[in-house]
């Protein structure tokens, strides 16, 4: 352990190491989504990084390295009492200590609705058994004692104060390391919220929030996909400089490529495809701000993140680098901490851009241009491997109707739950976006016409069994949809037409149906 280490030997290094290691756990339980314990990371990590010019001065007290010290055990046993109560057994973690991570005590997705008005809460509930979120409903004087840790805790605050709110929340957090808090049905002015935030609460709804935005809001917690690990290209010509920037990168989880000659810059951007650059300052030949201009050349890396690196903090010369396509500058020696937390928030960013510009706004799937230029890379990819390659086109039953008589946000709702059952019913490697209005269009990589017609009929099942609750009742929808597959010099809008055709057979052959072609 880094602090352990630190303990032993104290210096400015390896005090360093330790806050990067801190850091990088804190960020780790937030991305896992494990708020309890992610708070009390984050408080340490605050103390640890007010102490780096007592440290690099050698002026820390004891009665401080003490204070530490309890402070890092009672995490460490906050930590080992989560992963007890919620993750495997001693033994199975001993049997197989390669996978015996925090992160696989991840609690399953089961919810907890507090309230003392479950009928209130009936639809709800109902909506989230379609999806395999489990719900629990308590009131709230028979909250159990002892149980598993549930992913969310949903709070129905109706007629308490600030103040009690804030005590059921202090109380729930206190007792659960990993549960999102939800509380609803609060008064909707800024210091009632910053009240509840600050007790430990992650989300606040008021109570005009509607059910349907809670739903989204715990299907988006329970189908969160995994981000594949960062990336970062550093073009700096020194090989001390650039070996101590990748290791401080990889002791926060970071990948990164080294560039040595800033002219290999573009080749290392299309063999790495990095969400972030390090470019140092000067480098024989030619400056940061020189091989900026010529990245920004290309339309493929216009919006990737550019920090530059450099010993000179000339405040001119900064904000001409800005102005030429960077955007940050980070003066050597740099923090290490500070580095990577510069590094992380502008990927984070990045990566959130990118989502924008691939992803359907409503349902968080592939946009139309995206789900087809992804179809054409599969069918190259079929073509290049003699391999197997299904496509179908799913559209919605008499939508039209549904938005006439129930009006458009409901329409956007069945939208959303096909969307979501889609996601949660198609195989890892499935690939799937909004065709258009009702349509979408569902790839299925090693799948033949039949493999794909049993995937897509299970879920035309259970989509068809959803109920969708209104003031005086409930409705039900389904979907038709058309199969095609991969044949020798087929392309991707061959596959598209097959399956749109397929589909208008399904759609004439009575609706709720899954007709395949080839």
């Amino acid at each position: 352990m880094k602090w352990e280490a630190y303990v032993k030997s104290p210096s400015f290094e390896s005090f360093v190491e330790f806050a990067v290691s801190l850091s990088s756990f804190a960020e780790f339980l937030q991305g896992k989504g494990l708020s309890g314990l992610h708070r009390l990371s984050h408080n340490l990590e605050q103390q640890v990084l007010a102490l780096f010019d007592a440290v690099d001065k050698h002026h820390v007290s004891q009665d401080t390295l003490d204070e530490l010290q309890s402070r890092i055990e009672a995490l460490s046993e906050r930590v080992t009492e989560f992963m007890d109560s919620n993750g495997r057994s001693i033994d199975q973690r001993r049997a197989h200590p390669e996978a015996g991570l925090l992160a696989e005590s991840i609690p399953s997705h089961r919810v907890w609705l507090i309230c003392d008005h479950a009928s209130q809460w009936q639809a709800l509930t109902t909506r989230l058994a379609y999806f395999s979120i489990q719900t629990e409903v308590y009131p709230w004087e028979k909250v159990p004692d002892k149980a598993h840790e549930p992913s969310i805790v949903l709070l129905d605050t109706h007629g308490m104060s600030v103040k009690e709110v804030c005590r059921h929340i202090q109380t729930m957090r206190t007792r659960f390391a990993a549960s999102k808090l939800i509380a609803h049905r609060l008064a909707a002015d800024f210091n009632t919220l910053k009240a509840v935030l600050r007790a430990g609460c992650d989300y606040c709804f008021n109570d005009s929030t509607p059910q349907s935005t809670i739903l989204a809001k715990i299907i988006e917690l329970c189908s969160k996909d995994e981000e594949p690990p960062f990336r970062v290209l550093v073009v700096e010509d020194s090989p001390t400089a650039s070996k101590s920037i990748q290791h401080t990168l990889r002791e926060s989880g970071i990948e990164s490529l080294a560039v040595m000659n800033p002219s290999d810059v573009l080749i290392g951007l299309r063999s790495f495809q990095p969400d972030l650059i390090l470019m140092d300052m000067y480098m024989p030949d030619c400056t940061g701000v020189e091989a900026t201009r010529v990245i920004r050349q290309h339309a493929e890396f216009l919006s990737t993140p550019v920090v530059y690196l450099s010993g000179d903090g000339d405040m001119a010369l900064q904000v001409d680098a800005l102005r030429l396509g960077g955007d940050h500058f980070l003066t050597k020696p740099f923090n290490p901490v500070f580095l990577n937390a510069v590094v992380k928030s502008k990927i984070e960013r990045y990566r959130t851009l990118r989502r924008s510009m691939l992803r359907d706004g409503l349902t968080g799937l592939f946009n139309h241009r995206t789900i087809k230029e992804r179809l054409a890379a599969a069918v190259t990819v079929t073509s290049n491997t003699h391999g197997r390659l299904a496509v179908a086109m799913i559209d919605i039953d008499h939508f039209k109707s549904v938005n006439d008589k129930y009006g458009h946000p409901m329409g956007d709702e069945v939208i959303r739950s096909l969307a979501w059952l889609l996601k949660q019913r198609l195989r890892k490697g499935d690939l799937v976006g909004r065709y258009g209005g009702e349509e979408f269009l569902v790839i299925l990589p090693g799948s033949d016409a039949e493999q794909a017609f049993d995937v897509l009929d299970r879920i035309r099942r259970d989509f068809s069994q959803i109920r969708y609750s209104l003031e005086d009742g409930w409705f039900e929808t389904t979907f038709s949809a058309g199969v095609s597959q991969y044949f020798a010099s087929t392309n991707a809008e061959a596959m598209i037409k097959d399956a749109d055709e397929a589909l208008y057979d399904a759609k004439h052959s009575g609706r709720n149906c899954v007709v395949t072609r080839g």
